[in-house]
């Protein structure tokens, strides 16, 4: 794999005392093109940044040295952390986005993020299951890199965890009437990783949740409503989770 260090950001900072990178957080870039936000990512006054841009064509740039703390989390919360930027090593994919006219990731592109992937794995000392999107750590603010994102591919290759179980099933389980039921579904969510409080209501930060997590692990049918295929993934992935 070949890294372009013909370009670097300004807009990143030492981390803190303490904080190495043990988390991936992949991004799409949600612009119209790989130059605009390659320029966006290196401008100063934007205040915003990635350790690494992948190109719809697969080059791959290195924007911030990954030992230092870029700027491409904001507010985050994952497995009980917040301020993501301090751990985590951001890998921003060139791709329009659900506002421009979100598109599948072309295979060559996919093969570089698998690539530096596999780099930065053989770098730092990254749990299997910290390789996540920016949607999980931010699920009321974003939808990157999406459900087109093929995270079964990294599963596979040992980079977080996947269930090929039928998660088809839209019948919804009815959580109106069983807060118990919505109180188990939020200890699922919040032993994964999302910032859900067990409270028993299915209230908008818990949709926000499952949509999140439906478009990481059941991208098929990203709904927000929890249903009996949601319940099923969640089960298996909670279950791959604690095996590793």
């Amino acid at each position: 794999m070949i890294i372009n260090h013909d370009y670097s950001s300004p807009n990143f900072n030492e981390r803190p005392d303490g904080c190495s990178p043990d988390m991936v957080i992949l991004h799409y870039t949600g612009m119209e093109s790989g130059e605009e936000a390659l320029k966006r990512l290196c401008d100063p006054s934007a205040e915003v940044s990635a350790h690494y841009l992948i190109e719809e064509d697969g080059r791959v740039f290195e924007l911030v040295p990954p030992e230092k703390r870029a700027w491409h989390a904001g507010v985050s919360h994952w497995q009980g952390r917040d301020n993501l930027n301090h751990y985590s090593i951001g890998i921003e994919i060139v791709n329009p986005g659900h506002e421009f006219g979100y598109r599948d990731f072309p295979e060559i592109q996919i093969s570089s993020v698998l690539d530096l992937i596999k780099h930065l794995d053989a770098t730092f000392d990254i749990p299997r299951h910290n390789y996540i999107g920016h949607s999980d750590i931010a699920p009321t603010r974003k939808m990157d890199p999406g459900e087109k994102f093929p995270w079964c591919l990294f599963a596979d290759e040992g980079f977080g965890a996947w269930s090929d179980l039928d998660g088809g099933d839209l019948s919804p389980v009815h959580l109106e009437t069983d807060k118990h039921e919505t109180a188990i579904l939020q200890q699922g969510l919040k032993a994964i990783g999302y910032e859900v409080e067990v409270t028993g209501d299915y209230d908008d930060m818990t949709r926000s949740c499952v949509t999140a997590f439906q478009r990481h692990w059941r991208p098929a049918s990203v709904t927000g409503d929890y249903d009996v295929g949601t319940k099923t993934i969640l089960c298996a992935t909670l279950s791959a989770i604690k095996e590793k």
